[in-house]
């Protein structure tokens, strides 16, 4: 990546320690309350909002479900429609697809909203490695010999290489994050079904 790509970066990650402070305190949590809401110890959770920590997806998923706040508002993901940002949703295949990172290089991030649709399921394959959190409604998920429906708050990684498909279940919409990234480190978080369906 370039110095700017880099400084982009380095800048975003030093607001999250920032943004997390701010909203334990508007909530009026104490550290120790918040360590024993996620599971994080304290001195993680001070070395984060000191900016002695960097913040990883996995820290962050039970930080956002304690706040009851969408991961991209924690991690300051612009909201949609900000002129500013010049943010600009497309229609992928009948999905609305925003991105949530504008840097040429390293990890992109997109929400993705799925309509309610019947389309028969088309896995590819590629270099990378992805991780999806579900905001809301449901998801279906075919990885290698696995058929899931993931439900809020559920999340899945997974190498790309391994054939994949995820879109509608056919009876709820669902909005997800999808982070992705050609060389990315690998998180230990992993997605628990509502259902499996066989292969």
């Amino acid at each position: 990546m370039d110095n700017d790509t880099n400084t982009a970066i380095r800048s975003a990650l030093d607001q999250v320690g920032v943004r997390l402070r701010r909203l334990r305190m508007q909530r009026n949590l104490t550290l120790t309350s918040l360590a024993e809401a996620t599971g994080i110890s304290k001195s993680t959770l001070s070395r984060l909002e000191g900016g002695q920590r960097r913040p990883s997806l996995e820290l962050l998923l039970p930080l956002a479900q304690a706040f009851r706040i969408p991961l991209e508002e924690l991690v300051g993901a612009p909201e949609v429609g900000d002129p500013r940002l010049r943010l600009k949703p497309r229609n992928a295949s009948g999905r609305t697809v925003i991105p949530l990172t504008r840097q040429p290089g390293g990890m992109k991030a997109w929400k993705i909203i799925i309509p309610v649709t019947k389309n028969t399921p088309i896995r590819n394959s590629h270099d990378g490695y992805e991780w999806l959190y579900v905001l809301s409604g449901r998801l279906r998920l075919i990885l290698g010999d696995h058929d899931l429906i993931l439900g809020p708050g559920e999340v899945a990684e997974f190498d790309t290489h391994v054939p994949h498909w995820f879109g509608s279940d056919g009876q709820q919409p669902g909005e997800i994050l999808s982070v992705f990234g050609e060389q990315g480190e690998r998180m230990h978080i992993r997605a628990k079904a509502n259902r499996e369906r066989p292969g």
